[in-house]
Parts: C-alpha cells; sequence; structure tokens
C-alpha cells in the first residue's frame, strides 16, 4: 500500500508528511511516494527523503496515479483529482465539504473515500488528530506577534528615567484554541489581556491564563455537545455590542478568532467601535477567511480607517509553515495508524469507529 502526497498550490506552505512522520508510517508496514522537491523550501532536501526509504518521483501526477491515499493539506485541485484512480482511493485533508463540494461531488464520483481532519469528533482518542487545534494553536500565537508588530509601540509596562511607557491593553474575542493561545502570549509580552466568549465555560480557562473575562449575562446555552460555539440570538447580541462598544474603544490591540462551524463568521466588531478605538490601534481579525469579525476586514490586506490597521492573513499559517507542518503531519500520521490495519495489510474503513465515521464526507459511496 502506498502513501503519497503532492506539492501544495502556491499560495501554501505546509506539507502533510515530513522525514520524522515518513518513518513512522513506514514502520506501519506502509510505502511512500512524494513528488520530486515536495519540502524543499521547508529545508527538507529529496535526500532527507530517501534516507528514510521514500520514493521520490519526478511529477504529481505520477504520485496521485500510483498512491492508495493521499495526503494533502488543502482540497486537491480538479486537475489533481483527475488523476486520481477511481476505487478504494482514500484522500485525507482538513478542507471545507461545503466550500470544496464541487470536488466533493468528484470525489463520490469516482467512488473516493475523502476525510476532512476539520470534522473530527471532539473526544479525547481524538486529540492528536486534530487538526483544527493544533493548527489554531499556533495562529493564537502568531497573530500576537502579527499585531505587535503593526502596532509599533512597547507592550509591557518600562519604567525608565525618562518617564514611565504604560502596558498595552489587548482585548481577545472568542476564547477557543487560538484564543486561549493568543492570551496566553500577550501575558507573556507583558500586555494587560482581557477576553470575551458566547460560552460562560471559558471564564475559567481565560482567568487561569491571567486574563480578565468580559461576560455578557445571559440564560442562553451557547455551546454545542462538542463544545464549539453556537450562534447568538438577538438579545444577547443586544448586550454583547453593548459591552464591546465601551470595552473595544480602551484597547489598544484586538485579536479576533470567533468562529462558527459549517457558518459564516459572527460580525462582532461593527463600524460604530472602530470609530471610537485611538488612532494607532489594531484589530487582528482571524476569522477573515469566513467573512471575518470585524467591519471592514478583507482578505490579505491591512486596511486603515480613521487611523485604525484592520489585519485581515487568509493563511496565517504561511507565516510559520515549518512548525505548523510538523505538527500536522503527526496529525496526519496519527489519523493513517487508526485506518490502517496490519492484521488485514489495508486500510479499513470501521464505520463504528466515531473517527472515521465522522470524518468521511462521502459516506454516500
Amino acid at each position: 500500500m502506498i502513501v503519497g502526497s503532492t506539492k501544495e498550490n502556491s499560495k501554501e506552505k505546509r506539507i502533510s508528511i515530513t522525514p520524522e512522520t515518513s518513518k513512522n508510517i513506514i514502520n506501519l508496514g506502509l510505502n511512500i511516494s512524494l513528488q520530486e522537491d515536495y519540502g524543499v523550501h521547508l529545508g527538507y532536501s529529496n535526500e532527507s527523503y530517501k534516507n528514510v526509504g521514500v520514493k521520490i518521483l519526478t511529477t504529481s501526477s505520477e504520485v496521485l496515479s500510483k498512491s492508495d491515499l493521499l495526503c494533502k493539506v488543502n482540497c486537491p485541485s480538479l486537475e489533481e483529482v483527475s488523476s486520481i484512480k477511481e476505487n478504494s482511493k482514500i484522500i485525507i485533508g482538513s478542507y471545507d465539504p461545503v466550500q470544496d463540494k464541487d470536488i466533493v461531488k468528484i470525489f463520490s464520483k469516482k467512488k473516493i473515500n475523502a476525510f476532512s481532519l476539520n470534522l473530527l469528533p471532539r473526544i479525547t482518542r481524538a486529540q492528536s488528530m486534530d487538526v483544527l487545534s493544533s493548527q489554531a494553536n499556533l495562529a493564537g500565537y502568531r497573530a500576537v506577534i502579527e499585531s505587535i508588530y503593526e502596532y509599533e509601540k512597547a507592550v509591557p509596562m518600562m519604567m525608565t528615567a525618562a518617564g514611565t511607557v504604560p502596558a498595552a491593553r489587548i482585548l481577545v474575542i472568542g476564547a477557543g484554541v487560538a484564543g486561549l493561545q493568543a492570551i496566553a502570549t500577550a501575558k507573556r509580552l507583558g500586555a494587560i489581556v482581557s477576553a470575551t466568549d458566547v460560552r460562560a465555560s471559558s471564564k475559567e480557562q481565560v482567568e487561569s491564563l491571567g486574563g480578565k473575562f468580559l461576560n455578557v449575562e445571559s440564560s442562553e446555552n451557547l455551546e454545542t455537545k462538542g463544545g464549539y460555539a453556537k450562534e447568538a440570538g438577538e438579545e444577547f447580541k443586544r448586550k454583547q455590542t453593548a459591552m464591546l462598544e465601551n470595552a473595544v474603544a480602551k484597547n489598544d490591540i484586538i485579536i479576533c478568532t470567533a468562529l462558527i462551524p459549517g457558518k459564516p463568521a459572527p460580525k462582532i466588531i461593527n463600524e460604530k467601535m472602530i470609530k471610537n478605538m485611538k488612532p494607532g490601534s489594531i484589530i487582528f481579525d482571524l476569522a477573515v477567511t469566513q467573512g471575518g469579525n470585524s467591519a471592514y476586514s478583507q482578505l490579505d490586506k491591512i486596511v486603515v480607517q480613521n487611523g485604525v490597521k484592520i489585519i485581515g492573513i487568509q493563511n496565517v499559517m504561511n507565516k510559520l509553515p515549518f512548525t505548523a507542518s510538523n505538527l500536522y503531519a503527526k496529525n496526519i500520521f496519527n489519523f493513517i495508524r487508526n485506518l490502517y490495519s496490519k492484521e488485514k495489510k489495508g486500510f479499513f474503513l470501521n464505520m463504528e469507529d466515531e473517527i472515521i465515521k465522522e470524518t468521511l464526507i462521502n459516506k454516500d459511496i
């Protein structure tokens, strides 16, 4: 059985298989084929892969046609899908079955079993495969670093003979994995940190990291059984807006991380709030790929509005692709290990396994 992977598009620097995880996959009893110069941009030479037993092929079409299981970061292109052989083929990635629905239809037509790790259930056994957590953790860290770079002022309080520099105030909207890492990073850098989330259960986590939790009183249960945020009702949104109008004006940097699975990102920072912010303030919108939490945010642009910089980076993982790839590749390996049966000497789609059942996006084939 051959596990393969090809280069991603020009906008994606992450990879799915590293030399380290290659050894682990081969130790399962599998073979690996990769496209030539697959990891060169991250410092992984063809030789570093060959030394652990990987076969390097010249073109992507060779890899696609010969692989039994294909690992990708993003959804394969139409051109790539055309090179994939039909029947018994498996694809693992982190794509959106709604956004990439046209490709998903082709998967079903060609009887290709496609797994999206974005759909992993939040259970203990799936934690080692959880790409949303591993990548969001890095995204929250990098969002703070990028924001401070654009802020162009010192973050911690400094007392000098020339005077005192006040600490920067950072507000994090959304206390999921990305938000909690943003809080921890900002706190380590000496900022005064506060955070808000629709899930009341986030309060303890925020405070454990040294942040102040800004609570909106509500009788609504805004947390799913899986631990994700639900869309809030109009009454909650009204209270949240009133609370944030005051909080936003007092902060220097705002990190937006609020997402609702399968839906556009909720608009939380409106035009009025931005107008009342201090010139030189920063908004970093990590939700920009799903429409954004902030007014004015645009993909891969820094929009300046009333002296406030609104930053929208489509793929913040490209700012630290080496670390992101290492974590992603380990997630992929753990999923392959769960999917592969040594006894059957092949990949076994056990539909009684919650992990396999929930991540297989075309169950009808």
